[in-house]
């Protein structure tokens, strides 16, 4: 799905209010300003979207960018963002920290709470929005992780840039097959950068709870669509006890049983976005993948996702 506002066909006078409504349509509710507010002012979003992975590219005269507490308040949306700087400076402010963007650079804010971008001069960047429950439950203490510069010239930062500028080229040409891959793999390369960032890291732990850990992640992941899946038939195959697979899994981002309902929201999203697989019920494919409640389904699916996963194969069928 794509979307482009540009301020080039509007007069000067309304130029202001409607880069705030690109904005606001684009992201979330957020409070704009510019010191331009002549005809020298302009501004032109890009926006696809792919799967539930929002990737947009903003040129714009400088402006601040701010979501309040008002906002917020007025709001249920919970996303992460992304910018990834590519032409001039930008800070981002959140948290009690100032991250300083130069091109190739990039960093995470939060929507759940206030946050200020800052452009004093021309600029461009592409960003990225992923639903809030996703990252939290992939990364540790994302609140320590907002407002710090990523750099992008080594490493995981530096491969991001890579696919980003790849994939904004040549987003026209995919195939909707590919989408939801794609879009995960951009999420696993930002999880591998953040993770470079202080407060990331996993605490440390022994070799043998590292052993249980992985031991109980590759049962999982073997017996994923089996509804009777639980920590007593984990535990009892990998002749463990159950206070043991918990201990195990302490720690990680989320607890077992919400890892587990993780990768399984994980695999029908994978599905539902498949156009091979349009013929199959979601109903269905929620229960191949070990749910047993298409209701439940539904409210957890999109606790995680932001969307209804009707919703989700709508804008899969539509875009691209």
């Amino acid at each position: 799905m794509h979307k482009l506002w540009s301020t080039d066909a509007v007069e000067a006078p309304d130029r202001l209010a409607y880069w705030i409504e690109a904005v606001c349509n684009t992201y979330v509710q957020l409070d704009c300003d510019t010191p331009r507010r002549d005809a020298s002012f302009s501004g032109t979003i890009e926006a696809n979207q792919l799967a539930t992975l929002g990737l947009s590219r903003v040129t714009s005269s400088p402006q601040w960018v701010r979501r309040t507490p008002a906002k917020i308040g007025r709001t249920t949306e919970d996303y992460f963002l992304v910018s990834i700087q590519t032409r001039g400076h930008g800070k981002i402010v959140q948290d009690g920290r100032v991250a300083e963007l130069a091109p190739g650079d990039f960093a995470l804010y939060d929507s759940t709470r206030p946050y200020e971008l800052i452009f004093d001069e021309p600029f461009q960047q592409h960003v990225l929005q992923l639903p809030g429950a996703v990252l939290r439950g992939r990364l540790r203490n994302t609140e320590t992780l907002t407002a710090r510069t990523v750099c992008g010239n080594r490493g995981a930062g530096h491969l991001m840039i890579g696919m980003i500028n790849t994939l904004a080229a040549d987003i026209d040409t995919l195939e909707a097959g590919s989408v939801a891959a794609i879009a995960e793999s951009v999420e696993n390369i930002l999880v591998a950068g953040l993770c470079s960032l202080p407060g990331a890291a996993d605490p440390a732990v022994s070799q043998l709870t590292a052993y249980h850990r992985d031991q109980i992640k590759t049962y999982v992941l073997r017996h994923l669509r089996d509804p009777h899946l639980s920590v007593n038939t984990i535990a009892a195959h990998l002749k463990l006890s159950p206070s043991t697979i918990y201990r195990a899994f302490a720690g990680e981002p989320t607890s077992l049983n919400s890892w587990i309902w993780n990768q399984r929201l994980d695999g029908a999203k994978r599905d539902i976005c498949d156009p091979a697989l349009a013929g199959r019920t979601i109903t269905d494919i929620a229960f191949s993948w070990g749910f047993n409640d298409a209701a439940h389904f539904s409210r957890i699916f999109r606790a995680r996702f932001g969307c209804s996963a009707r919703e989700l194969r709508a804008s899969i069928s539509t875009s691209l």
